[in-house]
């Protein structure tokens, strides 16, 4: 898998945007809960190289950023190798690619130097890339790192409680940071995978309103709570039939985090056997002295049989 990035991430400074064009093979991917495919739609967009290097994972990104700088010094030390004299004191390929790393890297130790007008001419052009390229992929790594996340934690899974008289569905969050949270705003939405009037299989989405949809500040645990009523689509259900529905639920939150003054976006998604019926969630918040107000968040996914407490 790494060498399959690096082999297409090595091309991207080199290759000429393509035009948009369909391919008859689908391109299958996985997110979250959800597998899925696509045609017409390319699994690498080199027309949009930003996208791409910032969606990377990290390890992947600096296998590709290490194959890409050894690209263009064995390209330039190519160019050099066509008029072996272009370079002093430089013997073989070997030189050559090493002096390219010097040049690309605007070091110049002194030893070898461009000693033809060619020699001049190349090494003037790759340290113009050089700049180029330091440019770029630090702009790159900082864009990656500057990059807010949001530190929100859901619980493993969600739970059915009829402990206040009404079914309701439940799911606790946490905010896994020190800081606040503010203006914070969540949803709930059911997927069920049905046959539809055409006999083909399709994903029905039903949003599951919420008791409290918003919250002005977010510090410690939130439980995010839908009333099972007769309008609500989990009416009725089962872990059995939900399963037979192939049910997913998808939790979404965007807040804005105070300290960094960004807006910040989570996502967590479940599957039917993850709805767990007759369950309440165990006690994470508890009051110390002086009213201290105190979040466990080891017990965030700590559930117990629904029952007189």
């Amino acid at each position: 898998m790494l060498w399959e990035h690096f082999v297409c991430l090595t091309c991207l400074l080199c290759m000429p945007k393509p035009r948009h064009h369909f391919r008859s093979d689908p391109v299958k991917f996985r997110v979250g809960a959800f597998e899925l495919s696509k045609h017409g739609a390319s699994r690498w967009d080199f027309s949009d190289p930003y996208h791409l290097a910032v969606t990377l994972s990290w390890p992947v990104f600096f296998v590709a950023l290490f194959g890409i700088n050894v690209g263009i010094n064995l390209g330039f030390a190519a160019l050099y190798a066509v008029q072996p004299e272009s370079v002093s004191h430089a013997n073989g390929f070997f030189d050559d690619f090493f002096f390219s790393i010097e040049t690309l890297a605007t070091v110049g130790y002194g030893d070898m130097a461009p000693a033809s007008l060619y020699g001049h001419i190349v090494a003037s052009a790759e340290t113009a890339c050089g700049l180029t390229f330091a440019a770029i992929f630090t702009g790159l790594i900082f864009v990656r790192f500057s990059r807010p996340r949001a530190k929100i934690l859901f619980a493993d899974q969600a739970v059915v409680t009829g402990e206040h008289g009404q079914s309701r569905l439940m799911l606790r969050i946490a905010n896994g940071r020190v800081t606040l949270l503010a203006d914070v705003s969540a949803r709930l939405s059911l997927f069920f995978l049905v046959r539809g009037s055409d006999g083909q299989l399709e994903r029905q989405l039903h949003d599951l309103p919420l008791e409290r949809a918003e919250m002005p500040v977010f510090a410690l645990t939130w439980t995010l709570v839908h009333l099972i009523d007769e309008a609500s689509p989990l009416a009725g259900q089962t872990t059995e039939s939900l399963r037979k529905l192939d049910a997913r639920m998808i939790a979404t939150v965007t807040a804005r985090d105070i300290a960094l003054g960004a807006t910040v976006y989570a996502m967590h998604d479940l599957l039917a056997e993850d709805l767990l019926f007759a369950m309440r969630y165990q006690k994470a918040l508890s009051v110390e002295g002086r009213g201290r107000s105190h979040a466990d968040l080891t017990q965030l996914s700590a559930v117990e049989p629904d029952g007189p407490s």
